[in-house]
């Protein structure tokens, strides 16, 4: 049965059974995107759970979503797990709050501006046909790791015009280490990376191997004075109304958290699209076409990105139903009206993509891969925050271009050159950490194409 409270908006709140002092604690561990998944279907849009010491509100309605992601903005702070993540992102624009974020978030935005993201592009193709130079007929390639791999050496080269194989190999390596961290009970007890433990000695040296790294290349930069069109010479450059710039500590907290999201999400989403390709051959043919009919036979440049439509429809479509960020939390920092009921101080939403993505209310087929359906404006003519990726209001990832354009260029150059055969068939299992992991390897078989 549904314990449910009417609310004026037509928003009740489920309540499932739980168990005393922990509530849903054990189940929601057991299997987190299992359990919120049937627990949104057996209990409704607006759902109030105990996890641990907090009772935090499962939300699965774009209307509830937008409430708390975009209209009560300014009564919400990042959750109790993202700012876990202080001790690696710093005050980054990840973690930081109020006057702070917005100082930062304005001296930021032109950096990932259309035009200035669109000078990047060259950069990431050149690298991906780097990395397809390499492949070899019938060779076997894990595509989790290779993404990683192209993506650690693009965010190298846009944030620090570093190559991988010096400072942005040394800092995707411990980045590695500090997520393993989080994959444990770190991402819930992060106290507990004081602990005399190996996991916990692994963190702390990753982190310290981070900030030597981060802050020699900021000491160069700054002794040299020289601008590398790389993303920190616009972070060193950028000035607020007043003239004043970004600090060491400041550039190296936003360095840090441009690196992680610019290298594990993209890498995610590409892993994603790239599997659900090679296990749909009618998707794969569609794509070639695509790239074919755009390309010819050059690789890919930014300019041809709009007219990559179905290229872009086929990384919709994959984050839909496997978002490298499945799933955004805020706490209240006052008194809020959500769904019609007041909450108090510090009360957790939950907003889960992976619920909202594969909801039949907002599409047909949730669980097939069909990137037709992205045809026609699907984007815009959802109800917002049905689709939210990237997250949504004031607080939505400042590289979604970025990330968009990278993803897009990288499926076409592949596409362009290679045919992909699935090896492994069976179910994609995931491990909802900070991000959506594959549990196994996505392996595939390369398959040059002649021209």
């Amino acid at each position: 049965m549904i314990a449910a409270e009417a609310a004026a908006t037509g928003f009740v709140i489920g309540r499932p059974r739980g168990r005393p002092l922990i509530g849903q604690t054990l189940d929601y561990l057991r299997d987190p995107i299992g359990y919120l998944t049937q627990t949104a279907r057996d209990h409704g849009d607006l759902v109030r759970l105990r996890l641990a010491h907090a009772v935090v509100y499962l939300i699965s309605h774009p209307t509830l979503i937008d409430q708390v992601l975009r209209q009560r903005a300014d009564a919400m702070r990042k959750d109790i797990v993202t700012r876990a993540l202080g001790p690696l992102v710093g005050q980054g624009l990840l973690t930081s709050e109020g006057e702070v974020w917005r100082a930062q978030r304005r001296l930021i935005q032109p950096a990932f501006g259309h035009q200035a993201v669109a000078r990047y592009g060259a950069a990431m193709v050149a690298l991906a046909e780097r990395m397809l130079d390499e492949w070899t007929e019938g060779a076997t390639i894990d595509l989790h790791e290779t993404m990683t791999r192209l993506t650690l050496a693009i965010v190298g080269k846009t944030l620090f015009d570093a190559e991988v194989g010096g400072e942005a190999e040394a800092v995707g390596h411990a980045l590695e280490q500090v997520m393993r961290f989080y994959l444990g009970p770190g991402k819930w007890f992060p106290t507990l990376r004081y602990a005399p433990l190996p996991a916990a000695n692994a963190y702390r040296r990753a982190i310290a191997e981070i900030d030597r790294v981060i802050y020699q290349i900021i000491a160069d930069r700054r002794r040299t004075q020289t601008d590398r069109g790389d993303l920190l010479s616009r972070l060193l450059a950028a000035t607020d109304e007043t003239g004043s710039r970004m600090d060491d500590r400041q550039l190296r907290d936003e360095c840090v958290t441009l690196f992680l999201a610019g290298h594990e999400t993209t890498a995610l989403a590409l892993t994603y699209a790239l599997t659900l390709v090679a296990r749909h051959p009618e998707v794969g043919e569609r794509l070639r076409l695509e790239v074919r009919d755009v390309l010819g036979n050059r690789p890919p440049e930014a300019g041809d990105v709009p007219r990559l439509t179905y290229t872009e429809a086929v990384i919709r479509e994959s984050m839909r139903l496997y978002p490298p960020a499945w799933g955004i939390a805020r706490e209240a920092i006052a008194e809020v009206e959500i769904g019609g009921h007041r909450m108090p101080p510090g009360t957790q939403f939950f907003a889960v993509q992976w619920i909202v993505h594969r909801d039949p209310r907002w599409f047909d087929q949730p669980e097939a891969f069909r990137p037709e359906r992205w045809a026609d404006d699907l984007v815009r003519r959802l109800p917002r925050c049905a689709y939210f990726p990237f997250g949504e209001g004031p607080r939505i990832c400042i590289g979604n271009h970025f990330a968009m354009m990278e993803a897009v260029l990288v499926l076409a150059s592949i596409v362009r050159r290679f045919r992909l055969e699935p090896i492994d068939s069976g179910p994609i299992r995931v491990i909802p950490s900070i991000t959506l992991r594959p549990r196994d390897p996505l392996r595939v078989r390369v398959r040059p194409l002649k021209h």
